[in-house]
């Protein structure tokens, strides 16, 4: 019986996944961003993508332990359990999808901490300070829906699958759509080729590119609201995804057991 439920969740997150990918066809530049083009300097494009490379390396080799501190680790994997024994005794759609209401309990809350920090940052002209703490809250949103759906986050592989979700959210149209099947093709075989410090490069190279104004604008005191409220966006668009794949994933597991 729980195979039919397996089955009709599966079919619902491939719709997810497809309606992500249409919505992401292309790429959407507003027209603030092209007035502020010719003033954005031509190295800080450079720079972001170093501050970004510098606070992944950062978090994942001496952050996660911070971060875990803002949630209950322990408490998190117990629900999984349970969540787990639930859905084999009651066998329903139901208990299913317990998972994902585990998973989306403390998005909402994550985009909310985003926003303000953002702000707060934008307010006082803060750019490049705001980097390690837009990827704290954006990894805390990831560890948790991982924990949720019983991945972990610890090693370099389940990283490396971290770091190539928020590159594959932060493409567009035959890009995003290769990376996509790239990441389904890991959830199969286990066969990424890169190292760790080269998936946070190409990572850091996507968030350089796709944040470089509102960076720059976020640099720009009071002004910078604008560039600070986007940390909520993307975290939103990021974390949006994210879900899709842990889903993806827990549910690709379920259907070969």
């Amino acid at each position: 019986m729980q195979e039919k439920y397996i089955e009709k969740e599966w079919q619902r997150v491939l719709k997810a996944e497809e309606a992500y990918l249409n919505r992401n066809l292309s790429e959407k530049v507003s027209g603030w961003q092209t007035k502020i083009s010719g003033f954005v300097p031509d190295k800080l494009e450079n720079t972001l993508n170093t501050a970004f490379y510098k606070a992944f390396g950062l978090i994942f080799d001496r952050g996660t332990g911070i971060i875990e501190k803002t949630y209950q680790k322990e408490k998190k994997q117990q629900n999984y359990k349970i969540n787990e024994y639930a859905a084999e005794v009651r066998d329903n759609r139901q208990s299913l999808r317990a998972f994902g209401r585990e998973a989306a309990a403390g998005r909402c809350l994550n985009m909310a901490v985003s926003a303000v920090e953002g702000v707060g940052m934008g307010v006082l002209g803060l750019g490049l300070p705001d980097i390690p703490l837009f990827l704290g809250v954006l990894l805390k949103s990831i560890y948790e829906l991982a924990l949720s759906y019983g991945f972990s986050y610890e090693t370099e592989e389940e990283q490396i699958f971290i770091l190539k979700v928020i590159e594959a959210a932060l493409s567009h149209g035959n890009a995003l759509a290769e990376q996509n099947m790239k990441l389904n093709l890991w959830m199969q075989n286990r066969s990424f080729t890169e190292t760790r410090s080269e998936q946070i490069r190409k990572t850091s190279d996507a968030l350089a590119r796709e944040l470089l104004y509102l960076k720059f604008v976020q640099g720009m005191p009071v002004v910078g609201v604008v560039g600070g409220l986007s940390d909520m966006v993307y975290q939103k668009k990021i974390s949006d995804y994210a879900a899709i794949k842990y889903k993806r994933r827990f549910l690709e597991q379920k259907r070969i057991q």
